[in-house]
Parts: structure tokens; C-alpha cells; sequence
């Protein structure tokens, strides 16, 4: 019976152990999105690439595609001007060193200078790289017209 008892105290450790470390990971993550939302609205060079992998992969809506040096370029020059940013409905999915993070995004932008409104899905990938999470890609969708 004390074996018994013994097995499942540990056992109970070990599963509030692995829930603090979920937990610890979703709220890293929660923090590096919102850095990263708060670069892209800075337009923050440095932040941006700290934030982002050498080999990220940057999906656009509209199905262009750039990499880290394009990326932060665009944002970092104010060819692509973040102006407002609302993420809403988050949910955060981590698989070992892999997280999935979805939100749906809302901005007002300058997109060469042309202020316009844009509402999508948002998918990004994050990879724990030497113990920090990177960006490793972020796709961009449409939502279908509403009947």
C-alpha cells in the first residue's frame, strides 16, 4: 500500500511539473508574440531580428513570400507600415520545441504609403532555437466572404 501511495504522489508531482512547464511555455510565447507585435508596429530592426529565425519564412495573404532579410527590411524601412495591430482569438499549441500559434489580425497599414484596413488568419511557427523561441514562419490567409 505505501508503494502504491508512494507511485501515485510521484506521479501527481510529475504531472503538475509538466503543467508549470506548459504553462511557462505558453506564457513565453504569449510574451514573444506581443514583442513581436510591438516590433512590427515600431518598425524595430533589431527587435525583429532577434525575434525571428535566420531562416524564416514569411507568407504574405496575397502569396508572396520573403525571408528574415526582406522582412524586417519592409517593416524596418516603413515600406510596410504597421500603424494599429489587434490580434484576437489566440490559441498556442507547443510540441516539443515547435509551437503553433493562430490568431486573427487586425491593422490599419501603410503599405507604400496607402492606408488601408486588413483583417486574415494568421499562422506562425516557432522553433526553440539554443533556448529561445524564433519565428521560424508565418502565414497569412484570407477569410472567405461572408454569405
Amino acid at each position: 500500500m505505501k508503494h502504491l501511495l508512494l507511485g501515485l504522489l510521484c506521479a501527481s508531482l510529475a504531472c503538475t511539473s509538466y503543467a508549470d512547464s506548459a504553462t511557462q511555455e505558453t506564457q513565453q510565447l504569449e510574451a514573444k508574440v506581443a514583442a513581436l507585435r510591438t516590433a512590427m508596429i515600431d518598425g524595430d530592426r533589431d527587435a525583429l531580428l532577434a525575434l525571428s529565425a535566420p531562416q524564416l519564412s514569411y507568407g504574405h495573404s496575397g502569396g508572396a513570400i520573403e525571408d528574415q532579410a526582406a522582412f524586417v527590411e519592409k517593416i524596418a524601412s516603413g515600406k510596410s507600415d504597421f500603424v494599429t495591430m489587434d490580434l484576437r482569438e489566440q490559441t498556442i499549441s507547443i510540441s516539443g520545441d515547435t509551437a503553433l500559434v493562430r490568431h486573427n489580425l487586425k491593422a490599419d497599414i501603410k503599405d507604400g504609403g496607402v492606408p488601408n484596413t486588413i483583417e486574415l488568419g494568421i499562422l506562425l511557427v516557432w522553433q526553440k532555437q539554443a533556448g529561445e523561441w524564433k519565428l521560424l514562419a508565418r502565414q497569412a490567409f484570407k477569410f472567405p466572404p461572408k454569405n
